[in-house]
């Protein structure tokens, strides 16, 4: 997320939605050959540029409250990904389950993490990723 960028914000999640662990707006996360292509072809099927930074080799789309990221030479593969306190309509939650909780839930339920939150880090912006017995890749990013 850009930090010029002020989100509208709403005290929490919509508790009515199902799920037992709050993981956040969700999006695909795209590696991409060719940044400017993807861009077009994209655009062709209804995404906006809604973030990001093409200068930066990425770009965030949105097409209602669909996200998917482009993302040229920053990882192989593509990554499903999750954004503790977003809403898939870019609205800041005020009150959300940080990735930490989210982790220890993780520990709890016997998940391996392939990557964590360092054990120093108490607050703020953090992820932690996992792979899924087909071995797709899976991030929780928080950006705050």
């Amino acid at each position: 997320m850009s930090d010029d960028f002020e989100l509208p914000t709403v005290p929490s999640a919509d508790a009515s939605l199902p799920g037992e662990l709050e993981l956040g707006a969700f999006s695909v996360s795209l590696s991409v050959a060719d940044l400017h292509r993807s861009r077009e072809f994209y655009e062709r099927l209804g995404f906006v540029v809604a973030g990001g930074d093409a200068d930066a080799d990425y770009l965030i789309l949105k097409n209602g409250e669909t996200t998917i990221g482009l993302f040229h030479g920053m990882f192989e593969g593509n990554i499903l990904t999750f954004n503790p306190g977003l809403t898939n309509r870019m609205e800041r939650i005020e009150s959300f389950t940080d990735v930490r909780a989210v982790q220890r839930s993780l520990d709890d339920r016997g998940v391996d993490l392939v990557e964590r939150v360092p054990s120093d880090s108490e607050s703020g912006a953090a992820s932690i990723t996992l792979v899924d017995p087909d071995g797709n890749s899976i991030l929780i990013d928080q950006f705050f």
